[in-house]
């Protein structure tokens, strides 16, 4: 089955009255529903995706000095795509910068939409992992 991700930064200042009485609902040039969004496809055979609520995600690799580092990052909501032919990939953010999460699936396979606060300020360390500033690793903010 295939799978795809959308993940959205929502715009705090769109205006649903404003796109009702303009725009039959829709959002218009100067009243953006979103800030951005990100789309990934998964390339693998995904045979299940499971959502983990409150979980950790250990985020390694190499600091500049070339130490390497192993820092946990504790309330993260994520989505855990395991596939056939390849091991299991993690999407996901913070829970305190999550407004809402869907996770759908079809005869096709599965949809997993994201939609993230755009007032709380977040890093984007590795693709499809969003973590609040607040909850960052202070280790490794230089």
């Amino acid at each position: 089955m295939k799978c795809t991700i959308h993940v959205y930064l929502l715009n705090e200042h769109f205006s649903p009255e404003h796109a009702e009485a303009h725009h039959d609902g829709n959002e218009s040039e100067n009243n953006q529903r979103y800030e951005w969004e990100d789309e990934f496809a998964v390339t693998s055979t995904v045979t299940a995706v499971e959502l983990h609520e409150n979980a950790a995600f250990p985020l390694q690799g190499e600091l500049p000095d070339g130490k390497p580092f192993k820092e946990e990052v504790s309330a993260m909501t994520l989505f855990e795509i395991k596939s056939s032919d390849a091991p299991s990939t993690f999407i996901g953010a913070s829970m305190s910068i999550i407004e809402n999460h869907e996770l759908l699936k079809n005869e096709e396979g599965f949809t997993i939409k994201l939609y993230l606060k755009d007032y709380e300020p977040m890093a984007n360390p590795i693709p499809g992992i969003y973590i609040a500033a607040q909850e960052f690793p202070k280790a490794l903010v230089f």
